[in-house]
This record gives C-alpha cells, sequence and structure tokens, in this order.
C-alpha cells in the first residue's frame, strides 16, 4: 500500500477546537475527522477520484458474534 501523504494545516484556533471536539463525539482523531469532511465533501461535488482508496480502519476489529471462552453449551429446555 502506497505511504499515506502528510500535509501541513494551518486552521483558526476556534476552527480546531470545534472539529476536535466533533471528532472525540464520532470517537474519531481530529485527524480522521478531517478525512472523513473532505471525503464527504468530495463525494458530495462529484469530484471523488475513482481510485481513492477507503479509509484504513483503525483499532480493534469488530467482532460479529460474541465469543464464549467455555465453548458452545446445550441450552436446551430440559429432559
Amino acid at each position: 500500500m502506497p505511504e499515506r501523504k502528510k500535509v501541513l494545516l494551518r486552521l483558526d484556533p476556534a476552527v480546531h477546537d470545534a472539529l476536535a471536539r466533533w471528532a472525540g463525539n464520532e470517537l474519531r482523531s481530529t485527524n480522521a475527522q478531517i478525512e472523513f469532511l473532505l471525503r464527504r465533501a468530495l463525494d458530495e461535488a462529484g469530484r471523488m477520484p475513482k481510485e481513492a482508496k477507503d479509509i484504513p480502519r483503525r483499532g480493534r476489529p469488530r467482532r460479529d458474534t460474541p465469543e464464549d471462552p467455555e465453548g458452545p453449551r446445550d441450552r436446551g429446555s430440559g429432559p
């Protein structure tokens, strides 16, 4: 996978604070929130490049089903 581009971005401190709060509410980093918003704006404007990859998922993978450390149990209705 090609290395992601690094960009220096200068923001008004109040704008940065608002973005950071918004990102925190959505459990994203400020950087991830900025990328999310830029991608949404590109998509809405019809300017999202076809070759753009999805945003990489960070953190723990989601579990499809709850895991039981003791293994499957017989939960029948009785004898």
